[in-house]
């Protein structure tokens, strides 16, 4: 008789649940749930989410994982009730407590030294800083401070404590990647007054069981998931294309980047995950689809059609502000437009621009790891576009292997609960995801005519 497992993804715009076989990775049933929308959300609703996509499930699984949304603070007072909404990874509110805890710290070399990361509003620390400043009577009341993952770990019952891991905790800000452990006097900084953290659990650690009988394993931030889930290994580096751009590695030591473009997380099987994000993903193919009046299958073919480098049209897509480099204020630019420009150019020029900002985030994550990118795997909604998966190589200069589509961050979960549950030393190895690989001969003028404009407008 077979044996199944869990993988719950709570993201920020949904829940997602996945049944997968323990002896194979075979995904044997799905199924979602919406969150609210919003930067501050009643975590509450995060639970009554899962519930309604996991609950059908849950009552077959022997084990059971859930990836969460990473940096969310979930405040709550000596009862464990929530005190206040919880603030969002995108919450940008917390902004000036960034810049000024960055200071408090010593500096950006100092942040990144003790901590792993140059803090932005995301870091979960600023936003206990924000509560401080903002809401002292909350403040006040809040006795421990979890994240989103641990919020619904706790809740799917038999935990005896509050419980992160290694992963997700790191993202905190008053984490010391370097040593592997919280620093509780960092978080009593932040706020204020000392609270009580979770207990942070070992990758493949049972902290639970069920009332069905199933084991809760320590779970980990949706990013360590999804490189659990692809089987990230050294040297390869995964691209995702969704909302955002995210770029990320899995390697051996903990990385600490003071220029604040790589934040060195650890990942979910005891090694670390430093990854680079940029704001600007699939909304600059929304934008461009939408400017040209036509569909994103269209706005593919058409890149597609043109010639490479866009006839020296060059977008910097910086529409909405940028993480990687910092420039918070920054718009989008387009250069070289002439009278003989055409719609196709304009359509390229959006999938390379796009993907020359990420390579800016991989080849900072090479330089801040000191590890050579050997191959870029590319996923997130945006890269299912023929455009993005052809054009991609010759910006990157390394082959792109586009892995079939799928859940990753919840099979990453599975795959965790997997692990919680044979009591293996790795995680299980499953099958192997069926992939297309892209290779194409590198455009380094495209990149560089990118990388003039990219500097020519860095003081706007």
């Amino acid at each position: 008789m077979s044996s199944y497992v869990l993988g719950i993804d709570s993201s920020t715009q949904s829940c997602k649940a996945l049944l997968v076989d323990v002896d194979t990775g075979q995904v044997i049933e799905e199924s979602r749930a919406a969150h609210p929308e919003g930067t501050q959300v009643d975590p509450r609703a995060w639970v009554d989410a899962m519930k309604q996509a996991a609950g059908p499930l849950l009552d077959r699984a022997d084990a059971v994982a859930v990836a969460g949304q990473q940096h969310g603070m979930v405040p709550l007072d000596a009862d464990g009730e929530v005190v206040r909404d919880a603030m969002l990874w995108n919450d940008t509110s917390s902004a000036a407590q960034a810049e000024t805890l960055v200071e408090e710290l010593g500096g950006p070399e100092a942040c990144a030294d003790q901590t792993g990361s140059v803090f932005v509003a995301s870091i979960t620390g600023t936003k206990l800083r924000w509560l401080r400043d903002n809401e002292p009577d909350n403040a006040a009341r809040t006795a421990a401070v979890l994240l989103p993952h641990d919020y619904l770990t706790w809740h799917l019952g038999g935990c005896a404590e509050y419980t992160t891991d290694h992963g997700d905790a790191s993202g905190t800000g008053y984490y010391d990647t370097r040593n592997r452990r919280f620093v509780p006097e960092l978080a009593e900084r932040y706020l204020g007054h000392a609270i009580d953290l979770p207990r942070i659990a070992e990758p493949s650690e049972q902290v639970g069981t069920t009332a069905s009988g199933a084991v809760v394993a320590a779970g980990t931030g949706d990013n360590m998931a999804a490189a659990l889930g692809l089987g990230l290994q050294p040297g390869d580096v995964c691209v995702s294309l969704g909302t955002s751009g995210v770029a990320s590695a899995v390697v051996d030591d903990s990385v600490h980047d003071p220029t604040g473009m790589v934040t060195g997380f650890c990942d979910a099987t005891g090694r670390y995950l430093p990854l680079a994000c940029t704001l600007n993903g699939a909304r600059v193919f929304d934008f461009a689809a939408r400017t040209l009046g036509v569909g994103h299958e269209e706005l593919s073919e058409m890149a597609l059609a043109a010639e490479p480098g866009s006839h020296g049209v060059v977008l910097l897509p910086y529409f909405d502000g940028e993480r990687t480099p910092n420039r918070p204020n920054a718009t989008g630019v387009f250069s070289g437009l002439t009278t003989a420009t055409g719609r196709e150019d304009i359509a390229r020029a959006a999938f390379e621009g796009v993907l020359c900002s990420m390579r800016d985030a991989v080849e900072a994550l090479a330089a801040a790891t000191g590890t050579p990118t050997r191959r870029i795997l590319l996923i997130g909604g945006a890269a299912r576009a023929a455009a993005a998966r052809r054009i991609a190589p010759a910006v990157f200069g390394v082959p792109v292997v586009a892995p079939e589509p799928a859940e990753y961050v919840a099979l990453g979960a599975a795959r965790q609960a997997a692990w919680a549950l044979t009591g293996a030393e790795e995680p299980p190895r499953w099958r192997t995801f069926e992939e297309s690989v892209y290779e194409a001969e590198p455009d380094e003028a495209t990149f560089a005519r990118y990388a003039r404009l990219r500097e020519a407008t860095a003081g706007w």
